[in-house]
């Protein structure tokens, strides 16, 4: 069968370059399913409700800020160690079209857990609309995906091997998700330490969360525990930060009462 060639777009080359960095990364996966009626309860009276990518990046964030497992990543060069964060950085997947192709591109987001969560919302929803040059994470991304192969490789493997670089090039954590197309688990690949995917919000206001970790860096018990932590985060500090937004109006049509006299 004879076909037709095309040509590999800058994103598409971006992906590839992503799964060739990710493909030397330990990862092991847990789910569970997390109680976020708080959440969904706040979220509902709020009259600009954040998103929830902005939800889980500021969870996890928190989550971050007392386990410091979570801000490290593993760095080979000058020799093999772990390299700690003095503050979270999250890569935060975005969805957008670019000359009729479907891309992925990743928003950085420093230091989550000092924003305001609306801020947090701000970033990523700019990041979706913005013209590519406007957002500074895409700028960094796409003009090393312009490199020469050589180089790219080059770029990448000090990207991935010190750990000041790792850190501006992948953060400490990502967060995904594929809920807006409906439900199943993500598994994705990330050449970061951590990557946290979440599904659809259940009507028992449950919602599966994927957290793939790097296995160099820490074992299961910490992650399971990061999920109990997670979920208390949700319910607690989001939760509290979500009530405290203006609340929405309520734009029900109002019955006037009779009077007696």
């Amino acid at each position: 069968m004879r076909g037709k060639f095309r040509r590999i777009s800058l994103p598409r080359r971006l992906v590839a370059d992503l799964m060739y960095a990710s493909s030397g990364v330990p990862f092991v996966s847990l789910t569970r399913s997390l109680n976020v009626r708080a959440v969904v309860e706040a979220r509902g009276r709020a009259a600009q409700a954040p998103g929830w990518a902005a939800i889980f990046v500021k969870a996890f964030a928190l989550v971050a800020k007392t386990e410091p497992t979570l801000r490290t990543l593993h760095v080979k060069w000058p020799w093999p160690c772990l390299y700690e964060l003095p503050c979270s950085v999250g890569m935060v997947a975005i969805a957008r079209v670019e000359e009729g192709e479907e891309c992925v591109l990743f928003e950085r987001v420093r230091g989550a857990d000092e924003m305001p969560l609306g801020d947090v919302d701000a970033l990523i929803r700019r990041a979706k609309t913005a013209p590519l040059r406007e957002i500074p994470s895409f700028r960094k991304m796409l003009c090393v995906t312009r490199l020469p192969f050589p180089l790219r490789r080059l770029a990448w493997a000090i990207g991935m091997n010190f750990g000041r670089q790792r850190a501006n090039f992948c953060g400490n954590f990502g967060v995904t998700s594929v809920a807006a197309y409906g439900p199943g688990e993500l598994h994705a690949l990330s050449p970061g330490p951590f990557l946290l995917s979440y599904g659809v919000i259940k009507p028992d206001h449950t919602v599966d969360v994927v957290l793939r970790w790097d296995y160099l860096v820490c074992d299961a018990a910490l992650i399971a525990r990061t999920l109990t932590r997670l979920e208390q985060v949700l319910g607690g500090e989001i939760a509290a930060e979500l009530a405290a937004i203006r609340p929405q109006l309520d734009t029900r049509p109002v019955r006037a009462a009779g009077i007696l006299l």
